[in-house]
């Protein structure tokens, strides 16, 4: 049993300050944000950038006289499993990573956490000392050890074993398919946990079980893009969609209609996944589509996006703004919900009334009215904003402008005090403004009331262990769209290739953005009723940088392929 307190800072925290490396002002934000989401001082530290991962190392180092460890020289494998008791390290944000003469060591970035040492010590009845490391290389060993343990869960079968075990069930049990208790079926069970487990672990955003004729195949949406992970035998499809439906708590009688539900994965003491499950009858079956809903793993940090720091810059000025518009808009999958929560999460203070409608709900924020929209018992976007409006709003988000009447409400709040954040379906900043007008809202209204578009993509990183360079000539550089500016500042191009350590060459994704501010000029020309073309003229001639160069950038740096730079903006 884990007694003491979570990430007790109180030595490393007095330290940095007495050490005038953090204000007491900067200390009780980075702490109070630290308690919030339950994670250590160093680790907020470090992803806010208050320090670097080796300038907080280095420092620990001087002041607590400790000498500086790399991980690399150690290997974990050496350590018996018992050990890496997953709910300890995830709780004290500390590793074994050495027995040596019954001594435990334990990898810790913050040297004075005691209850670490002392849990570690009582668990295991042995004498256990702290190595200090870079909370970087801790960080990226505690989600290795996540990955290879699935986050607290092991399974006896792989899932080729799972499906000979499905199989062989399969010639006794079909005869009764439409008896069949998916509570019961034990092959059944392991293999949907397993195919779970493995989506977690490759961070996959949904999974799709897909029934035909001759075949079924499950499929993962990994970084935006589908891949075919399984094949089991299309006879299983019924029992699959059954053992999903009942993890879901919906009706598995009903096959004739869409159905809707949620799935709670339980990984460890401390880490659960969310699950959305709609199901959708086709010609062949029920095809069932699940979306991961992992907020734990969703860092809801600025700096996460993706932005250049002048993008940066605007988007956060647009939020301290009291009143106004901020949209955000692309296509499905394009990061806008990722986008509004990391602004809302910024809002979020105690001084501060913040009412949502979404359509669902995809993160869980304390601290903020989130209303789920429900069509069914007339519970639509539009009322729920009229219903905010009552409730003394500060900051509302809407999740989607769909129709006039969701539109004029949104714009109204935004001229009578209230920050509004939306989204809209456009392909451009620019699209979205003509977008609006084509919906009917006056040109007036919308050159008063918005204060921010966001345009975005995400777009696939290229994997550092495997990408190759590509070099091309100056002609061919300037007719993809680099500027003779950017050709002689450097440009580093590299291409995909593929390795164990990634997706056909690819690893995690970024933002790609287009931010657009209004002004008295882009103003004006919505009053003239000026198309969209025109005002992306007027908005880059004003220093707006386009999706495409936004990408071109991202490219020039290494971070993405020309490849990916072209699926994104065409």
């Amino acid at each position: 049993m884990v007694t003491s307190t979570p990430h007790s800072n109180s030595g490393l925290a007095r330290s940095l300050v007495a050490a005038a490396l953090l204000s007491a002002e900067e200390l009780e934000l980075v702490q109070e944000q630290a308690r919030k989401e339950g994670r250590p001082l160093g680790s907020v530290l470090v992803e806010k950038q208050w320090l670097s991962s080796e300038e907080l190392a280095r420092f620990c180092e001087r002041e607590f006289m400790l000498p500086l460890s790399n991980l690399h020289d150690f290997d974990i494998k050496q350590i018996a499993p018992e050990y890496l008791s997953m709910d300890l390290i995830e709780h004290h944000h500390a590793i074994p990573v050495l027995l040596e003469d019954k001594v435990l060591y334990l990898a810790m970035s913050d040297p004075t956490n005691i209850g670490a040492l002392e849990d570690f010590s009582f668990r295991f009845n042995l004498v256990t000392d702290a190595l200090l490391v870079e909370e970087g290389k801790l960080q990226a060993l505690l989600q290795q050890l996540q990955q290879q343990h699935g986050a607290g869960l092991e399974f006896e079968h792989t899932l080729d074993d799972d499906i000979a075990a499905l199989e062989q069930d399969e010639q006794n049990a079909w005869q009764e398919k439409d008896r069949i208790s998916a509570d019961d079926d034990a092959p059944i069970v392991r293999y949907i946990n397993n195919i779970m487990i493995n989506a977690v672990r490759k961070e996959a955003s949904d999974l799709h079980f897909e029934p035909y004729e001759r075949f079924f195949r499950i499929r993962f949406r990994i970084d935006g893009i589908l891949h075919e992970v399984a094949s089991p035998p299309v006879q299983l499809a019924a029992r699959l969609a059954a053992r999903l439906k009942v993890m879901a708590k919906l009706d598995i009688a009903e096959r004739r209609l869409p159905q809707d539900g949620r799935i709670k994965l339980h990984l460890s003491g401390s880490k659960s996944v969310d699950m959305r499950v709609n199901t959708l009858p086709t010609q062949w079956g029920e095809k069932v589509v699940i979306r991961l809903l992992d907020s734990a793993a969703t860092r809801l940090g600025i700096e996460q996006l993706g932005l250049t720091d002048a993008q940066k810059t605007l988007y956060l000025q647009a939020l301290q703004r009291p009143q106004g518009m901020i949209l955000v808009t692309g296509p499905t999958g394009s990061g806008k919900t990722v986008t509004l929560y990391t602004g809302l999460s910024i809002l979020n203070q105690v001084t501060a009334n913040i009412s949502t409608a979404e359509d669902p709900i995809e993160i869980n924020l304390p601290g903020i009215n989130q209303v789920q929209i429900n069509p069914k018992v007339g519970l639509s976007f539009a009322y729920a904003l009229r219903a905010f409006l009552r409730q003394d709003p500060d900051i509302i988000m809407v999740g989607e402008i769909r129709d006039l009447e969701t539109a004029e409400i949104a714009v109204k709040a935004a001229q009578t005090g209230h920050l509004v954040l939306s989204t809209l379906h456009t392909n451009s900043a620019a699209e979205t403004l003509t977008r609006l007008s084509h919906m009917g809202l006056p040109a007036y209204n919308i050159a008063s009331s918005i204060s921010l578009i966001i345009a975005q993509r995400l777009a696939r990183k290229l994997c550092v262990h495997c990408r190759e360079p590509e070099q091309l000539s100056p002609g061919q550089l300037s007719q993809l769209g680099f500027t003779p500016a950017q050709q002689a500042s450097g440009i580093t191009l590299y291409r995909a290739t593929g390795c164990d350590q990634c997706t056909d060459g690819y690893k995690g994704r970024t933002g790609v953005y287009e931010i657009m501010t209004m002004s008295e000029q882009l103003a004006e020309l919505i009053m003239n009723n000026a198309g969209a073309l025109a005002i992306a003229r007027a908005a880059q001639q004003e220093g707006m940088i386009s999706l495409r160069h936004s990408a071109l950038a991202k490219a020039g740096q290494g971070l993405i392929s020309l490849a990916e730079v072209n699926r994104i903006t065409g």
